[in-house]
Protein backbone atom coordinates (compact mmCIF):
# COMPACT_ATOMS: atom_id res chain seq x y z
CA UNK A 1 0.00 0.00 0.00
CA UNK A 2 3.02 2.46 1.09
CA UNK A 3 4.90 1.71 -2.08
CA UNK A 4 1.90 1.81 -4.52
CA UNK A 5 0.52 5.62 -2.86
CA UNK A 6 3.95 6.84 -2.98
CA UNK A 7 4.24 5.47 -6.63
CA UNK A 8 1.26 7.49 -7.30
CA UNK A 9 2.55 10.83 -5.90
CA UNK A 10 5.59 11.01 -7.74
CA UNK A 11 3.70 10.66 -11.21
CA UNK A 12 1.40 12.75 -10.13
CA UNK A 13 4.03 15.44 -8.73
CA UNK A 14 5.84 15.12 -12.08
CA UNK A 15 3.30 16.11 -14.11
CA UNK A 16 2.37 18.30 -12.48
CA UNK A 17 5.82 19.87 -12.23
CA UNK A 18 6.34 19.42 -16.11
CA UNK A 19 2.87 21.66 -16.18
CA UNK A 20 4.08 24.29 -14.40
CA UNK A 21 7.24 24.87 -15.65
CA UNK A 22 5.82 24.66 -19.10
CA UNK A 23 3.31 27.21 -18.02
CA UNK A 24 5.93 29.59 -15.98
CA UNK A 25 7.23 30.14 -19.63
CA UNK A 26 4.75 32.43 -20.54
CA UNK A 27 3.16 33.31 -17.40
CA UNK A 28 5.22 34.86 -14.35
CA UNK A 29 5.67 32.03 -12.18
CA UNK A 30 3.66 33.89 -8.59
CA UNK A 31 0.62 33.69 -10.96
CA UNK A 32 0.88 30.56 -12.31
CA UNK A 33 1.31 29.35 -8.63
CA UNK A 34 -1.97 31.75 -7.39
CA UNK A 35 -4.45 30.50 -9.73
CA UNK A 36 -3.27 26.59 -10.10
CA UNK A 37 -3.77 26.88 -6.07
CA UNK A 38 -7.26 28.89 -6.16
CA UNK A 39 -8.54 26.49 -8.72
CA UNK A 40 -7.44 23.52 -6.29
CA UNK A 41 -8.97 25.41 -3.35
CA UNK A 42 -12.77 25.85 -4.74
CA UNK A 43 -13.12 22.21 -5.45
CA UNK A 44 -11.78 21.28 -2.00
CA UNK A 45 -13.98 23.62 -0.62
CA UNK A 46 -16.76 21.96 -2.40
CA UNK A 47 -15.40 18.00 -1.38
CA UNK A 48 -15.17 19.39 2.32
CA UNK A 49 -18.94 20.80 2.57
CA UNK A 50 -20.28 17.50 0.79
CA UNK A 51 -18.60 15.17 2.83
CA UNK A 52 -18.87 17.19 6.07
CA UNK A 53 -15.14 17.18 6.52
CA UNK A 54 -15.41 20.58 9.10
CA UNK A 55 -16.18 18.23 11.73
CA UNK A 56 -12.79 17.08 11.93
CA UNK A 57 -11.13 20.36 12.91
CA UNK A 58 -8.29 20.28 15.71
CA UNK A 59 -4.92 21.74 16.19
CA UNK A 60 -3.18 19.62 14.12
CA UNK A 61 -4.73 21.65 11.09
CA UNK A 62 -1.82 24.23 12.25
CA UNK A 63 0.59 21.81 10.31
CA UNK A 64 -1.72 22.34 6.90
CA UNK A 65 -1.75 26.05 7.76
CA UNK A 66 2.21 26.04 7.87
CA UNK A 67 2.69 23.74 4.97
CA UNK A 68 0.27 26.76 3.41
CA UNK A 69 3.01 29.02 3.67
CA UNK A 70 6.17 26.95 3.05
CA UNK A 71 4.57 25.43 -0.17
CA UNK A 72 3.82 28.71 -2.44
CA UNK A 73 7.57 29.54 -1.49
CA UNK A 74 8.52 26.52 -2.60
CA UNK A 75 6.75 26.23 -5.86
CA UNK A 76 7.93 29.82 -7.09
CA UNK A 77 11.23 29.33 -6.95
CA UNK A 78 10.84 25.73 -8.47
CA UNK A 79 8.68 26.73 -11.33
CA UNK A 80 11.26 29.76 -11.81
CA UNK A 81 13.82 27.12 -12.08
CA UNK A 82 11.92 24.83 -14.41
CA UNK A 83 11.50 27.97 -16.96
CA UNK A 84 15.26 28.57 -16.90
CA UNK A 85 15.90 24.96 -17.26
CA UNK A 86 16.61 22.43 -18.85
CA UNK A 87 13.81 20.69 -17.02
CA UNK A 88 15.78 17.38 -16.89
CA UNK A 89 18.22 18.60 -14.60
CA UNK A 90 16.69 20.86 -12.77
CA UNK A 91 13.77 18.27 -11.70
CA UNK A 92 15.94 15.80 -10.10
CA UNK A 93 18.08 18.15 -7.95
CA UNK A 94 14.68 18.79 -6.08
CA UNK A 95 14.87 15.86 -4.26
CA UNK A 96 17.76 16.61 -2.05
CA UNK A 97 14.38 17.73 -0.17
CA UNK A 98 13.67 14.17 0.69
CA UNK A 99 16.19 14.04 3.32
CA UNK A 100 13.93 16.93 5.47
CA UNK A 101 10.89 13.78 6.01
CA UNK A 102 13.57 11.45 6.05
CA UNK A 103 15.25 12.68 8.62
CA UNK A 104 11.79 13.03 10.71
CA UNK A 105 11.19 9.60 10.55
CA UNK A 106 14.47 8.70 11.41
CA UNK A 107 14.35 11.10 14.42
CA UNK A 108 10.62 9.65 15.48
CA UNK A 109 12.18 6.48 15.71
CA UNK A 110 11.72 4.32 12.18
CA UNK A 111 14.10 2.20 11.58
CA UNK A 112 13.94 0.77 7.95
CA UNK A 113 15.57 -2.50 7.05
CA UNK A 114 18.75 -2.76 5.22
CA UNK A 115 16.90 -4.20 1.62
CA UNK A 116 15.26 -0.61 2.47
CA UNK A 117 18.32 1.60 3.31
CA UNK A 118 20.27 0.41 -0.22
CA UNK A 119 16.42 1.12 -2.06
CA UNK A 120 16.84 4.58 -0.62
CA UNK A 121 20.23 4.69 -1.81
CA UNK A 122 20.02 3.00 -5.16
CA UNK A 123 17.11 5.08 -5.54
CA UNK A 124 17.96 8.76 -4.34
CA UNK A 125 21.53 8.32 -6.81
CA UNK A 126 18.90 7.24 -9.20
CA UNK A 127 17.09 10.15 -9.27
CA UNK A 128 20.46 12.14 -9.47
CA UNK A 129 21.61 10.79 -12.35
CA UNK A 130 18.30 11.26 -13.92
CA UNK A 131 19.00 14.75 -14.35
CA UNK A 132 22.42 14.41 -16.18
CA UNK A 133 24.82 16.57 -14.00
CA UNK A 134 25.29 19.50 -15.98
CA UNK A 135 25.83 22.16 -13.28
CA UNK A 136 28.28 24.21 -15.34
CA UNK A 137 27.54 27.31 -16.95
CA UNK A 138 26.32 30.58 -17.55
CA UNK A 139 25.16 32.63 -14.90
CA UNK A 140 21.53 31.42 -15.59
CA UNK A 141 22.15 27.45 -14.99
CA UNK A 142 23.81 28.43 -11.42
CA UNK A 143 20.53 30.74 -10.51
CA UNK A 144 18.22 27.77 -11.80
CA UNK A 145 20.25 25.16 -9.68
CA UNK A 146 20.01 27.90 -6.32
CA UNK A 147 16.22 28.06 -6.64
CA UNK A 148 16.29 24.39 -6.91
CA UNK A 149 17.54 23.77 -4.19
CA UNK A 150 15.48 26.61 -1.78
CA UNK A 151 12.41 24.30 -3.49
CA UNK A 152 13.73 21.25 -2.62
CA UNK A 153 14.19 22.14 1.29
CA UNK A 154 10.70 23.85 0.89
CA UNK A 155 9.04 20.90 -0.63
CA UNK A 156 10.59 18.38 1.92
CA UNK A 157 9.18 20.52 5.03
CA UNK A 158 5.72 20.34 3.60
CA UNK A 159 5.92 16.92 2.54
CA UNK A 160 6.88 16.33 6.83
CA UNK A 161 4.12 19.03 7.86
CA UNK A 162 1.17 17.78 5.54
CA UNK A 163 2.00 14.24 7.09
CA UNK A 164 0.73 15.48 10.21
CA UNK A 165 -2.03 17.28 9.60
CA UNK A 166 -4.24 14.87 9.45
CA UNK A 167 -5.60 10.96 10.51
CA UNK A 168 -8.58 10.36 8.56
CA UNK A 169 -9.82 11.19 5.45
CA UNK A 170 -12.28 13.28 5.71
CA UNK A 171 -9.75 14.90 7.98
CA UNK A 172 -7.32 15.06 5.04
CA UNK A 173 -9.57 16.59 2.69
CA UNK A 174 -9.60 19.58 5.23
CA UNK A 175 -6.00 19.43 5.93
CA UNK A 176 -5.41 19.87 2.06
CA UNK A 177 -8.35 22.56 2.25
CA UNK A 178 -6.84 24.49 4.81
CA UNK A 179 -3.17 24.38 3.32
CA UNK A 180 -4.61 25.28 -0.16
CA UNK A 181 -6.27 28.53 1.26
CA UNK A 182 -3.06 30.19 3.23
CA UNK A 183 -1.44 29.21 0.13
CA UNK A 184 -3.62 31.27 -2.24
CA UNK A 185 -3.73 34.02 0.42
CA UNK A 186 0.19 34.14 1.13
CA UNK A 187 0.36 33.79 -2.59
CA UNK A 188 -2.09 36.63 -3.35
CA UNK A 189 -0.59 38.87 -0.98
CA UNK A 190 2.82 38.08 -2.91
CA UNK A 191 1.49 38.47 -6.25
CA UNK A 192 -0.20 42.29 -4.44
CA UNK A 193 3.11 43.11 -3.51
CA UNK A 194 4.99 42.69 -6.58
CA UNK A 195 2.60 44.37 -8.53
CA UNK A 196 3.00 46.94 -6.93
CA UNK A 197 6.62 46.79 -7.46
CA UNK A 198 6.12 47.30 -10.71
CA UNK A 199 6.33 43.81 -11.67
CA UNK A 200 3.63 43.05 -14.55
CA UNK A 201 1.13 39.91 -12.88
CA UNK A 202 0.42 39.15 -16.44
CA UNK A 203 2.27 38.44 -19.93
CA UNK A 204 1.62 41.39 -22.18
CA UNK A 205 -1.51 39.93 -23.98
CA UNK A 206 -3.29 39.78 -20.54
CA UNK A 207 -4.85 36.67 -18.67
CA UNK A 208 -4.07 33.31 -20.33
CA UNK A 209 -7.47 31.83 -21.13
CA UNK A 210 -6.50 29.38 -23.07
CA UNK A 211 -3.91 27.73 -20.04
CA UNK A 212 -7.06 27.76 -17.99
CA UNK A 213 -7.48 24.13 -18.22
CA UNK A 214 -3.58 23.37 -17.89
CA UNK A 215 -3.51 25.93 -14.79
CA UNK A 216 -6.46 23.41 -13.71
CA UNK A 217 -4.82 20.16 -14.08
CA UNK A 218 -1.44 21.88 -12.35
CA UNK A 219 -3.10 22.44 -9.66
CA UNK A 220 -5.44 19.47 -9.05
CA UNK A 221 -2.33 16.95 -9.67
CA UNK A 222 -0.51 18.68 -6.77
CA UNK A 223 -3.21 18.59 -4.26
CA UNK A 224 -3.99 14.65 -5.30
CA UNK A 225 -0.41 14.26 -4.69
CA UNK A 226 -0.67 16.07 -1.47
CA UNK A 227 -3.22 13.19 -0.61
CA UNK A 228 -1.62 10.52 -1.73
CA UNK A 229 1.26 11.18 0.22
CA UNK A 230 -0.10 11.19 3.45
CA UNK A 231 -1.86 7.59 2.15
CA UNK A 232 1.32 6.66 1.85
CA UNK A 233 3.27 8.06 5.16
CA UNK A 234 0.35 6.72 6.93
CA UNK A 235 0.41 2.91 6.31
CA UNK A 236 4.05 2.58 6.17
CA UNK A 237 7.37 3.70 7.06
CA UNK A 238 7.69 7.72 6.30
CA UNK A 239 11.54 7.37 5.16
CA UNK A 240 9.96 5.04 2.25
CA UNK A 241 7.05 6.84 1.09
CA UNK A 242 9.28 9.77 1.39
CA UNK A 243 11.84 8.64 -0.80
CA UNK A 244 9.24 6.92 -3.40
CA UNK A 245 7.33 9.87 -3.82
CA UNK A 246 10.46 11.74 -4.83
CA UNK A 247 11.00 9.93 -7.82
CA UNK A 248 8.72 12.56 -9.28
CA UNK A 249 11.60 13.69 -11.45
CA UNK A 250 12.25 11.10 -13.39
CA UNK A 251 8.15 11.69 -14.34
CA UNK A 252 9.07 15.22 -15.46
CA UNK A 253 12.25 14.15 -17.26
CA UNK A 254 10.45 11.97 -19.27
CA UNK A 255 7.94 13.94 -20.03
CA UNK A 256 10.34 16.41 -21.23
CA UNK A 257 11.96 14.08 -23.34
CA UNK A 258 8.87 12.65 -25.07
CA UNK A 259 7.08 16.01 -25.30
CA UNK A 260 9.93 19.06 -25.41
CA UNK A 261 12.39 16.63 -27.11
CA UNK A 262 14.60 17.09 -24.20
CA UNK A 263 17.82 14.82 -25.10
CA UNK A 264 17.77 11.79 -22.91
CA UNK A 265 21.59 11.38 -22.19
CA UNK A 266 23.27 7.63 -21.41
CA UNK A 267 23.70 9.04 -17.73
CA UNK A 268 20.08 9.92 -17.33
CA UNK A 269 18.66 6.89 -18.43
CA UNK A 270 20.96 4.62 -16.10
CA UNK A 271 19.87 7.11 -13.67
CA UNK A 272 16.16 6.25 -14.30
CA UNK A 273 16.99 2.63 -14.35
CA UNK A 274 18.76 2.88 -10.83
CA UNK A 275 15.25 4.74 -9.68
CA UNK A 276 13.72 1.81 -11.01
CA UNK A 277 15.36 -0.64 -8.87
CA UNK A 278 15.69 1.36 -5.94
CA UNK A 279 11.77 1.68 -5.82
CA UNK A 280 11.84 -2.76 -6.43
CA UNK A 281 14.28 -2.89 -3.14
CA UNK A 282 12.08 -0.47 -1.14
CA UNK A 283 9.12 -2.24 -2.06
CA UNK A 284 10.06 -5.77 -1.40
CA UNK A 285 11.75 -4.51 1.55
Amino acid sequence: MTALFALATSLLWGLADFGGGLLTRRTPALTVVVVSQAIATVVLGVIVVFTGAWSEAGDQLWFAAAAGVVGPIALICFYKALALGPMGVVSPLGTVGVAVPVGVGLFLGERPGLMQVAGIAVAVLGVVLAGGPQLRGAPVQRQAILLTLVAAFGFGTVFALIAEASTTTTGLFLALFVQRVVNVVAGGLALYASSRRGVAPLPEGGFPWRSLPALGFVGLADVAANGTYVVAAHHGPVTVAAVLASLYPVVTALAARGILRERLRAVQAAGAGLALVGTLLLATG
